[in-house]
């Protein structure tokens, strides 16, 4: 299995796509890592296929994709129908179901206010992802927190609207950031 903390650190823009216009342009781009926010059961595969064309890490949001549920059958699903190198979801069955299927696992947190991040403090006792995704990315000295108390690489997500909003992130302990903004896919 590969390391995922090793490939962010040498790749920590990821392309977040959230339909087929965004994907073609991430496509494009020198982001080895793509996040696939949207398709449905139909088309995962496909989308997968051609991200995988073009040698690029493929982490599947299996919460946005029509059509699968939020049970162990659909990590099993991408398993078997896709390539894809690993899935993101908010729901921690879904991450560990995910290392049971060998699949890489991204863990997403949405770190609106304090309950949140207790839940994100009782969630690091556990760590059974390979990467934690907080959001909203702005937030750094949240991240530098959320950092020094968890050993798994955090990728800082949302929000994220320019050259400054990365390199907060990257400096204050997040190995990576994601983004749909098309824009910073290229610095």
């Amino acid at each position: 299995m590969q390391d995922l903390g090793a490939i962010l650190a040498e790749n920590p823009i990821i392309a977040a796509v959230k339909d087929d216009k965004g994907l073609e342009r991430a496509l494009l781009t020198d982001c080895r890592i793509i996040f696939l926010l949207y398709g449905n059961v139909c088309s995962v595969s496909g989308l997968v296929e051609r991200i995988k064309s073009d040698h690029k890490l493929v982490m599947v949001h299996i919460d946005l994709i029509d059509g699968l549920s939020s049970k162990d059958v659909a990590v099993a699903f991408l398993r078997q129908n896709t390539q894809a190198d690993g899935v993101i979801s908010t729901k921690p069955a879904i991450v560990k179901a995910a290392k049971e299927q060998g699949l890489l696992a991204i863990q997403r947190f949405f770190l609106i206010d304090s309950l949140a991040m207790a839940n994100f403090q009782k969630y690091t006792e556990v760590q059974a992802a390979d990467a934690i995704e907080i959001l909203p990315a702005t937030m750094p000295k949240v991240i530098r927190k959320i950092t020094a108390a968890c050993r798994l690489p955090i990728i800082a997500g949302g929000l994220i609207s320019d050259k400054e909003d990365i390199l907060l992130a990257l400096q204050n302990g997040a190995a990576a950031v994601s983004s749909t903004n098309q824009e910073v896919w290229t610095m």
